[in-house]
């Protein structure tokens, strides 16, 4: 049978949590799977490891990269799966056993959605502070394709490791890449920029684990100046209307950062819109700060929010719809 799904899973000195990951994807219900490990230049015994349970598993295929890194290295996964429908998967989490079987169904029920995720649970305890938390519960929130649009710019709307994408999808993509910022988050991007959905299955099936060395926590590519450059990139490009002011509403430290990179770019901002009345009537990279009252009144202007504050983007959303802003049409929220 040929396989349904291969699962993309890039290794780099992943031997103390290979087996177990390994052992969820072994149990997985799906009929027909591949798993296609790159070991990506581990110094550890990840490659050994792999080795050992090709051998076992025949359903495993071991590539090498040499340690060009992970975009080189989900590259080289990719050419080489032969299944219709992609999955990610990092080599230090697990796999709910019925997960791909479960991803693998929707997709092929729903032809209108390219890509889905599912609910995560991120792990260990000792290591998921507040701030996780509360990352994970908007992320567990976003379940169908309008959520997933409405929330885009404020972070990755699908967990990498819990991605299924269609194999055809991907490839008329142009597969990962590396633009200097985070390699999913483009990829998603891409995505909606060219017309197509994404949605979250609802049940929890992947635990992600928190590590303090995770890649993400190292790399320049996921600092929050990546993150800046890569919306305000593809805002620019596809999702801002044409010939309508910006407006940024917060002028703390989410917004301003955000104004600099459009302005970087080359969009103007036009004003800033701030709930603190000592701010309102300065200026700001020549802008003037105006209340939202003031804000409400300007019917052409088109609203990119970019606050920090738990709680922040309801208040905002709250207000703007009660000027009789739609969002994405009128507004959108960006951090």
């Amino acid at each position: 049978m040929p396989p349904a799904v291969s699962v993309l899973l890039p290794c780099r000195d992943a031997a103390p949590w290979l087996d177990a990951c390994l052992d969820s994807l072994g149990v997985q219900t799906v009929r027909g799977l591949e798993i296609v490990a790159v070991d990506d230049g581990s110094t550890d015994d990840t490659l050994a490891r792999l080795r050992a349970r090709a051998r076992r598993d025949p359903r495993v295929r071991v590539l090498e990269t040499g340690g060009a890194g992970l975009v080189a290295a989900l590259r080289l996964g990719a050419k080489a799966a032969s299944a219709p429908f992609l999955a990610r998967m990092d080599a230090d989490d697990l796999a709910h056993p019925e997960r791909l079987a479960r991803q693998a169904a929707f997709l092929e029920a729903r032809s209108d959605v390219a890509a889905c995720g599912t609910g995560v649970a991120l792990f260990p305890p000792s290591a998921v502070g507040s701030g996780y938390r509360r990352y994970e519960s908007w992320l567990n929130g976003l379940r169908s394709p309008t959520e997933l649009a409405r929330d885009l710019f404020v972070e990755c709307p699908v967990a990498h490791p819990a991605l299924m994408i269609r194999r055809r999808v991907l490839d008329a993509l142009g597969g990962y890449r590396d633009a200097g910022w985070p390699e999913d988050y483009d990829l998603v991007l891409r995505l909606h920029a060219a017309g197509l959905r994404a949605a979250n299955l609802p049940e929890v099936l992947v635990r992600w684990r928190v590590r303090p060395d995770r890649h993400s926590l190292r790399s320049e590519r996921y600092a929050p100046a990546a993150f800046r450059r890569c919306k305000v990139h593809f805002l620019r490009a596809a999702f801002l209307p044409d010939a309508r002011p910006v407006v940024g509403w917060g002028a703390g430290r989410v917004g301003k950062p955000f104004a600099r990179e459009l302005i970087r770019q080359g969009t103007r901002v036009a004003a800033f819109v701030d709930l603190d009345p000592r701010k309102v009537g300065q200026e700001i990279h020549g802008a003037p700060v105006l209340a939202p009252v003031e804000a409400g009144a300007r019917r052409d202007d088109y609203v990119l929010a970019a606050v920090g504050s738990p709680g922040a983007r309801e208040q905002i959303r709250a207000a703007l719809a009660g000027f009789d802003r739609i969002e994405i049409e009128d507004f959108r929220v960006c951090a």
